[in-house]
């Protein structure tokens, strides 16, 4: 019989582990792993106030190396009053299995490991090796986690041929998509400094909120692109506006607008950034602007990699995979840095919401999927 993924999801949504708490879910996971003979390494980054547990446990030392990338930390439950059943209670009702991290991610770690355990029972002398990288900070500021044990695992010789990241991608149906890569975003703060005055003498004075709007105009009336091969059109969204002004007849002093970019493989944060300068300057602005880009867009091209994940998710699901590369960031920014990097999982309709769930039964096809995943990529 196939492994059951339901009791281990049950244990991880049992542990309160919103970032940057653990509360005993890498323990959850490691118990799991090493009597399937992983060698577990816990590495722990963050300062004194913000600690961040994270795990790395590998089975093998050759190639080709393929990694499974999850996160065992999630965002906070909200109104308790809300939730049907207690959020970190693991209730299993009319087929399904509720509670903070069902869906994201608990539940695809769980079948992760699930499928992992019947691959291993089939072929306990596998080629090549198996690793996983579990980290407790991807929900929030996403510093002391992922990253963090990439930067280790470079300098351990342990950077894998290949990753695999279990969030939940699939959009209405298992398995229907695959994200091989995720656009940008940058953030800009901008302050435009004007002249203080009042609003029947504006020569007397210099309007932040025109240079400002100035600015902003050419940069909103045409897009920055029109998609390429693989990502649809980069946007640019003003995401705040405030000039702390409460007066009709006076003039403020200062502007203030936030701006985010969501941008495509044909940008950099940094030519995106000085197009913002440039548009401030040629709009006369005096200004400060901070820029910050939570991470690059990235691509992993179809190839032998992508092309087995796809043919593996559509021999265990009957559905073929869509390549897509939609939705926020991940934590597979930080691993496309050192080696080619997908996500596949669970139909994410319910991360992040009350009542959040995931079906048993899907959970259970995930499992199966993910066996399927390690037969096609290590035989």
């Amino acid at each position: 019989m196939a492994t059951d993924p339901i009791p281990l999801a049950q244990a991880l949504i049992r542990c309160r582990s919103v970032t940057p708490a653990d509360d005993g879910a890498l323990d959850v996971v490691q118990r799991a792993l090493e009597p399937l003979g992983f060698a577990c390494t816990r590495l722990t980054f963050g300062p004194d106030d913000y600690r961040v547990g994270n795990l790395f446990a590998r089975r093998g030392g050759g190639g080709p190396h393929l990694c499974y990338a999850g996160h065992t930390d999630v965002v906070p439950p909200g109104d308790l009053g809300a939730w049907s059943d207690d959020p970190f209670g693991g209730v299993v009702r009319d087929g399904l299995l509720f509670g903070r991290g069902a869906c994201d991610m608990k539940g695809g770690i769980a079948a992760f490991i699930a499928g992992l355990t019947d691959y291993l029972a089939a072929r306990p002398d596998h080629p090549g090796s198996i690793s996983l990288l579990i980290t407790g900070d991807e929900e929030a500021r996403s510093v002391d986690g992922t990253a963090k044990v990439l930067e280790w695992m470079q300098a351990e010789g342990k950077v894998p041929d290949m990753a695999l990241v279990g969030e939940p991608t699939s959009r209405r149906a298992l398995g229907d998509t695959i994200k091989i890569g995720r656009r940008g975003s940058l953030t800009a703060r901008i302050a435009v400094q004007g002249r203080q005055g009042h609003s029947a003498y504006p020569a007397q004075a210099d309007n932040p909120i025109h240079r400002l709007v100035a600015a902003l105009g050419p940069l909103l009336a045409a897009p920055l692109d029109n998609g390429s091969e693989f990502f649809p059109p980069s946007t640019l969204q003003v995401t705040g506006f405030d000039v702390g002004n409460a007066a009709s007849n006076v003039i403020p002093a200062q502007a203030r607008a936030m701006l985010n970019i969501r941008f495509n493989d044909l940008h950099t944060s940094e030519a995106l950034t000085e197009r913002l300068h440039a548009a401030l300057r040629a709009a006369g602005c005096a200004y400060e602007m901070q820029a910050e880009c939570s991470g690059e867009s990235f691509l992993t091209r179809p190839g032998p990699f992508v092309e087995a994940l796809s043919r593996a998710i559509a021999r265990s699901t009957g559905v073929e995979p869509a390549l897509d590369t939609g939705g926020g960031t991940s934590d597979a920014r930080f691993i496309a840095r050192y080696c080619p990097v997908a996500e596949f999982g669970a139909v994410g309709a319910t991360l992040h919401q009350v009542n959040e769930h995931a079906p048993v039964e899907e959970l259970r096809r995930l499992a199966a999927a993910y066996r399927a995943v390690l037969e096609e990529i290590l035989g």
